[in-house]
């Protein structure tokens, strides 16, 4: 059996926002995982280690701006939730208070808080492709 990744069902448990921002996260998480293959022959989230991510952003984000380096850890953050993985990095800007209020309001935890990363049932009871 060998099927490519689908990228768009692993992450279906933490995707959450508008339409743009899901499509936006889906494109940049699959942009991340182009990279690491290409690197490291690692083709799924869940043999990442931290430092695949790390030298992404270090090699792949450098010469970008500031605000996609922002995006681009949003979009870690969660491949990074969705595999179980404590891991923090430095995002090198801070939101601001608004956009820290949103997602609260959206219902992400506080990033002292561990969540529990959905069951594959979840997942797929939330994905359209299963329903």
């Amino acid at each position: 059996m060998n099927k490519e990744f689908d990228m768009e069902v692993f992450l279906a448990g933490v995707l959450i926002g508008s339409y743009a921002t899901r499509q936006r996260h889906l494109r940049q998480a699959m942009v991340i995982q182009a990279a690491i293959v290409e690197r490291w022959q690692s083709k799924t989230p869940w043999g990442w280690k931290r430092k695949h991510l790390v030298w992404f952003i270090e090699h792949r984000l450098s010469e970008r701006s500031e605000n996609t380096r922002y995006y681009y850890m949003l979009t870690i953050q969660l491949l990074a939730r969705r595999a179980g993985k404590a891991w923090a990095f430095k995002t090198g800007r801070k939101p601001s208070e608004s956009q820290y209020r949103q997602r609260k309001t959206l219902g992400y935890p506080k990033p002292s808080e561990p969540s529990e990363p959905p069951s594959c049932h979840e997942v797929m009871a939330k994905s359209s492709r299963f329903a």
